[in-house]
């Protein structure tokens, strides 16, 4: 049989992580938005997964301090039209709860007050409509900042579907013979209990 007490120290260490990991997590809200981010698309403008590419251009905020950063994370967010009724895409202010950015765009080394990028949508990119994310991260890879292109604008992309035309055809082709195959045997079946 355990010590009354056995279990005080299990406790004690279960509790301390769970307070170090809530400590740790980080708020978009308290954030500062030290970056301006901009984005080729225009308001509306629709991209095509796989095909079309984004040119993303950021730089410091004029009222901010770039002491601290030693990278930079871009990411492809949703909008929040498509993130109505999928909870697999909803935003959250913890950012390590956040789903609205699940794409990745670009991660590396802060070089400066400014740079760009060019992104070519990949082709796993679901449709929907979109806006560019930029976090400058510290040392420990931890976000200190960020910018984005919302809410001044979201672009939208088409993804592919993934069916193409020949399969189409295929599966048209086969219900049919699947149709006919099963005719031909009720007929066969009633001559027989007909003989």
């Amino acid at each position: 049989m355990a010590r009354p007490g056995a279990a005080l120290p299990l406790l004690l260490v279960v509790v301390g992580a769970c307070c170090a990991r809530l400590a740790a997590a980080v708020h978009l809200s308290a954030l500062g938005r030290t970056l301006i981010v901009e984005a080729s698309p225009k308001a509306g403008q629709v991209l095509h997964a796989g095909e079309d590419t984004i040119t993303v251009t950021w730089h410091l905020n004029a009222s901010a301090s770039s002491v601290g950063y030693k990278a930079l994370e871009v990411t492809l967010c949703y909008a929040p039209a498509s993130q109505e009724d999928r909870g697999w895409r909803k935003a959250n202010d913890d950012l390590s709860k956040d789903k609205a950015c699940q794409f990745r765009i670009a991660r590396h080394a802060y070089a400066g007050g400014q740079g760009t990028l060019r992104y070519r949508v990949a082709r796993d990119v679901p449709t929907a409509s979109y806006h560019v994310r930029a976090y400058a991260l510290d040392a420990s890879g931890a976000p200190v900042g960020y910018g984005q292109t919302a809410p001044a604008y979201y672009f939208h992309v088409a993804g592919v579907s993934g069916v193409h035309a020949s399969l189409r055809v295929a599966a048209a082709v086969l219900s049919a013979f699947s149709i006919a195959a099963l005719a031909f045997f009720v007929v066969v079946e009633k001559r027989r209990k007909d003989e």
